[in-house]
């Protein structure tokens, strides 16, 4: 499955942020301006419906007839037409009763036959007016309003309804405009913003794409070259600080690695040169000695001139047992330095410097304790890491396994791959020095991890198959 790189992530989500906060503005830019029309088309029937009350009031104020109840339908019937027509608007007029006394759409024929809803009417005794909006199957507005009407001296004489039909039609029109408008100027920063993305994402990445080549050409055993990137981001600036730094620090890994190899090659030779030096030296004392105890001693002069090469030659013997002495001493494994150790940190920390191969780390627990000698583990891991990275060269799909566990009696340590692995005629003397498969190296690693593990009661078992790969398990016990 190929990933998405970088630049296109940051590209996308820098379009996808763009995009969002593109519709966010224009839902809040539509919804405003949808409220701020309402608010216009609010106050504009509040202006017409106070310039109709003060008709009202006018004609209520200058009519002949008493300002009474009874008379409402008098006072209004011949004017109440004009009055609506100038605002654009239907208008009755109700008794305190909320009968209907005359209106301006139906003066004559139904006046009687219509009432006031009761709810309102309720209403209006706890208040002074009632407004409410009502959406028509049309889709028009019909903004809707019920007022006392005062005479001279602020008594009620009746109830005014007041019902104006908006046309939003112009409005709507408007809308429309300012949209089309809008989604030009979107279209356009939109097609800036991508080119600013891409342009931005390419610059972006381009020190991360440096830095990537980078780490991919990074190995174990070569020099590595530094990478220099000009002009960056602090962020990057510290992530190539921190890969330089990890090149010193692998580079010191790798000579201490390699002095550490060397180190325990010489000691097994030393312990190989002692033993090929020491096989000799015995007969060769004993011959020494058995010709100066068995030769004439009636020669004249000779028993002298015996002795006396007797003498020289068990010195040198002497000599070259003390030589194989001291390569035997200086073959001997170092003291052990035993320590609580975690052990889930020391591995991590051992194959970090094999990170140009896939090797999964798998621990049932975050911590694992077990008294040993820190310096060993580290090196029992490196060998048996660095053969699995040997094995899966060449082989599709190279993984590595190494896994941590542990249960009241031991820990268990295993190390898989699934590389070459191992033939059945080369099993049985893997463990053997200087015995090795490969073309390089001298064949002391494994004899090596054997020799620490057994140090501490431990025991080394493996299983191989040819073309599957192979799996190392050591277990430590915990006494």
């Amino acid at each position: 499955m190929n990933r998405v790189s970088l630049r296109i992530r940051i590209f996308l989500a820098m379009l996808l942020l763009v995009g969002l906060a593109s519709i966010f503005i224009a839902l809040v830019t539509v919804k405003q301006y949808k409220r701020q029309n309402k608010e216009y088309l609010d106050t504009r029937y509040e202006r017409k419906e106070l310039a109709a009350q003060k008709n009202v009031n006018y004609q209520l104020e200058n009519t002949y007839f008493p300002a009474f109840q009874f008379n409402l339908g008098n006072i209004f019937r011949e004017r109440i037409h004009e009055i609506a027509m100038v605002h654009d608007m239907k208008m009755s007029v109700y008794n305190l009763n909320g009968n209907l006394q005359v209106n301006s759409f139906d003066p004559w024929f139904r006046v009687f036959k219509d009432r006031m809803p009761i709810q309102i009417l309720e209403y209006l005794k706890k208040r002074d007016s009632y407004r409410e909006s009502i959406t028509l199957d049309t889709g028009k507005i019909s903004q809707v309003s019920y007022s006392y009407i005062h005479d001279r001296n602020m008594n009620k004489v009746g109830i005014l309804k007041m019902e104006y039909i908006q046309d939003n039609s112009q409005e709507e029109e408007e809308l429309t405009s300012f949209l089309n408008r809008l989604f030009v100027v979107y279209g356009v920063m939109l097609l800036l913003a991508v080119a600013f993305a891409y342009f931005l994402s390419s610059y972006i990445t381009r020190s991360l794409k440096s830095i990537s080549d980078k780490i991919q050409e990074t190995k174990l055993l070569q020099k590595n070259q530094k990478i220099d990137v000009k002009d960056s981001a602090s962020e990057i600036a510290s992530i190539v600080d921190a890969y330089n730094q990890m090149i010193d620090e692998l580079e010191e890994s790798a000579e201490k690695l390699a002095k550490s190899e060397r180190e325990q090659a010489w000691r097994e030779m030393a312990k190989q040169v002692a033993h090929e030096i020491k096989n000799p030296l015995t007969p060769m004392k004993l011959t020494v000695q058995s010709f100066e105890r068995n030769f004439d001693p009636n020669a004249e002069g000779i028993r002298e001139r015996v002795k006396d090469y007797s003498l020289m030659l068990t010195q040198q013997i002497d000599v070259m047992s003390s030589i194989a002495t001291s390569f035997s001493d200086f073959a001997r494994m170092p003291q052990k330095n035993i320590e609580r150790v975690d052990m889930v940190k020391t591995i991590k920390s051992a194959i970090d410097i094999f990170y140009e191969a896939d090797i999964d780390f798998l621990s049932e627990q975050e911590e694992i304790f077990l008294n040993v000698d820190k310096n060993q583990i580290t090196r029992v891991i490196n060998n048996l890491v660095k053969n699995a990275t040997q094995a899966i060269e060449g082989v599709d799909d190279p993984k590595i396994e190494v896994k941590i566990t542990e249960n009241s009696k031991e820990v268990v340590l295993t190390v898989k791959d699934n590389g070459r692995g191992i033939a059945d005629t080369d099993k049985e003397h893997i463990f053997e020095p200087k015995f090795t498969t490969k073309t390089s190296g001298m064949g002391l690693g494994l004899p090596m991890v054997k020799n620490i593990v057994e140090t501490y009661n431990g025991e080394v078992e493996f299983n191989s198959v040819v073309g599957l790969g192979t799996e190392f398990k050591i277990t430590f016990p915990k006494n």
